[in-house]
C-alpha cells in the first residue's frame, strides 16, 4: 500500500504575527516555521497505518520553495520514506496548488491520500476538497478515527461534524483529512533526524506536472482586529447592576 500525505509550511502555532507596513503583507521576519499541525496529524496517521499493515510506503508532498525543505525533513524524521517538493515559483491560490498535488497523485498512484483539515495560517481548508474533486475520489473530512478494511479495499472513517460524529465507508483510493482528536503525533528521534537527511527528496517544477492555470484569487490586504477595551473591577453587585442597566444589557 502507498500513502501520500500533503503538508504545508506554516508559522509556529505560538508565533506573534504582525502586519507589515502598508497592510498588504505579513511581517514574517524572525518567525520560526513548522509542519502545519493538522498535517502533522496526517503524517502520524500514515505511519500508524504502515505499522498496522507491516508494510507500506509513506510519501510526503508539499508545494513551496527551498524554505519548505526543513518541514519535509521533519516529516521524514518522524518516519516518512521519501518526499516530493513542488516548486511553484510565486504565490499560488488553492486551485493551482490542488492541480499540482493532483498531478503528483496521478504519478504516485497512492491508495490513500491524507491531509490536514486546514492550514493554521490561512484556515482556508479548500485544497483537500479540490484535490479530491480533481482526482474524482471519495473524501471524508475532519477524521477522528481511520480504519482500513481487512482486504484493504476500503476505509471506515469517523468524522467530527456539527451534530456530533458521522461514520463513512469509502472505497479506495480515497482522501481523508485529519482533525485534532485523530492521534497524538510522535516526536522525531535523533536517529530519525539523522536518517531523514539521507532520504530522497524529489524536486519538481509545477510546469513539469501540469498547467496550473491563472490565479483566481489573491489577498489584497490585511487588517488587525480591534483591540478590546480594558476590563473594570467593580466593588459590589449593585455597581454591576448599574453598569449592566447603563449598557442596556438588562
Amino acid at each position: 500500500m502507498k500513502l501520500l500525505v500533503t503538508l504545508k509550511r506554516t508559522p509556529q502555532r505560538d508565533a506573534r504575527i504582525r502586519i507589515a507596513e502598508g497592510g498588504d503583507s505579513l511581517d514574517l521576519d524572525n518567525i520560526q516555521f513548522e509542519v502545519n499541525p493538522f498535517d502533522e496529524l496526517a503524517v502520524e496517521e500514515a505511519l500508524r497505518i504502515r505499522e498496522t499493515l507491516g508494510e507500506a510506503e509513506v510519501v510526503v508532498v508539499t508545494v513551496g520553495g527551498e524554505e519548505s525543505q526543513q518541514q519535509l525533513v521533519s516529516a521524514m524524521a518522524m518516519g516518512a520514506d521519501r518526499a516530493v517538493r513542488i516548486d511553484g515559483g510565486g504565490t499560488l491560490d488553492s486551485l493551482q496548488i490542488a492541480r499540482a498535488l493532483a498531478a503528483v497523485a496521478a504519478r504516485e498512484e497512492p491508495d490513500l491520500v491524507l491531509s490536514g483539515k486546514l492550514a493554521v495560517d490561512d484556515e482556508c481548508g479548500q485544497v483537500p476538497a479540490m484535490l479530491a474533486g480533481l482526482l474524482g475520489w471519495p473524501q471524508a473530512n475532519q477524521a477522528s478515527s481511520i480504519e482500513l478494511s481487512a482486504d484493504g479495499a476500503s476505509v471506515t472513517v469517523v468524522c467530527e461534524v456539527d451534530a456530533g460524529l458521522e461514520t463513512l465507508r469509502l472505497d479506495l483510493p480515497a482522501l481523508v483529512t485529519a482533525d485534532l482528536r485523530l492521534n497524538e503525533p510522535r516526536y522525531a528521534s535523533l536517529p530519525g533526524i539523522m536518517k531523514a537527511k539521507k532520504k530522497p527528496v524529489e524536486v519538481l517544477a509545477i510546469e513539469e506536472l501540469c498547467d496550473p492555470g491563472a490565479t483566481r484569487s489573491r489577498v489584497t490586504g490585511f487588517r488587525a482586529l480591534q483591540e478590546k477595551p480594558p476590563g473594570a473591577i467593580l466593588g459590589s453587585v449593585d455597581e454591576l447592576a448599574e453598569v449592566l442597566v447603563e449598557k442596556k444589557l438588562i
